[in-house]
């Protein structure tokens, strides 16, 4: 039954696939993505951030830079809550979409592409309407390093379309109270996080650091804050990728092949839940 799923599936990518792009597995549900390195394609930070957000069982969840719509399809696996997501690149919106489609998740997501800075969803009064918001941001500030290759990858990894300031900003807008609002970024960048998600009434409640391998500095971080939350951060062991042995370890194995669906101990989630 999965095989003739994956051949069907197949089938109908040949339809739906632009010249230079390719359909990869997500390696969980049977789950498909479109993808091109000459636009964009996803790496292992929005996978973590996919599995690290805490997210309700129903509701509604945002993603912001959703590029083409990885995060969404891998939440879609862990709740059924309906899921929005935000992409300002034409063409990566459109990538997610037709990915959304692909694997019959239309009635369950909806790519909108908008700009975060000026989005406001249907319905939202002064206070935000979703349960939780997930983003995977440019992590390098406009002035740092060459940007006037390949525009689509430009704006996936710098500051063009919108600040670390923007990008929090909009997840406070979005996000109701008691909400949570979970991001992936750059350990070089923590403080400045911290203190934008203070700014805009996030109180940062779980972090936790990835390392390469156990001896290598962290190259990613994953952070969670609580709208109008009580002030209490708790530092979460940290992950690791590898092994010395240059294998994956057995929690991203688990998380790559859908056998554990989310990266953090659900007992300390549940006791951070009663301490919001």
């Amino acid at each position: 039954m999965a095989d003739s799923k994956a051949t069907n599936t197949e089938e109908q990518a040949k339809d739906v696939l632009l010249s230079g792009e390719r359909l990869d597995h997500l390696l969980t549900r049977d789950l498909q993505i479109i993808q091109s390195p000459e636009v964009f394609s996803f790496s292992l930070d929005a996978v973590l951030l996919a599995r690290f957000a805490g997210v309700p069982p129903k509701g509604r969840i945002l993603d912001l830079c959703t590029g083409n719509g990885v995060i969404p399809l891998l939440l879609s696996t862990r709740t059924e809550a309906r899921i929005e997501a935000v992409e300002i690149q034409p063409r990566l919106a459109d990538m997610a979409r037709r990915s959304v489609a692909l694997n019959g998740l239309s009635d369950k997501i909806t790519i909108h592409e908008d700009d975060l800075r000026s989005w406001v969803p249907q319905h939202s009064g002064t206070e935000g309407i979703f349960d939780a918001v997930t983003v995977n941001p440019p992590y390098l500030p406009m002035h740092s390093g060459e940007h006037k290759g390949n525009p689509h990858l430009a704006m996936a990894r710098h500051e063009l379309g919108c600040t670390l300031e923007d990008v929090v900003a909009a997840c406070s807008k979005a996000v109701r109270a008691g909400g949570r609002v979970s991001m992936v970024h750059r350990p070089t960048r923590l403080a400045d996080i911290i203190v934008g998600m203070r700014r805009y009434r996030l109180e940062p409640k779980r972090i936790r650091f990835v390392h390469p391998k156990p001896a290598a500095e962290a190259n990613m971080v994953l952070i969670e804050g609580t709208k109008y939350g009580k002030p209490e951060v708790r530092m979460l062991p940290p992950l690791i990728v590898y092994e010395d042995s240059g294998s994956y370890t057995q929690e991203l194995l688990d998380v790559f092949y859908g056998r554990k669906a989310e990266l953090t101990d659900t007992k300390l989630q549940s006791d951070e839940e009663g301490r919001a």
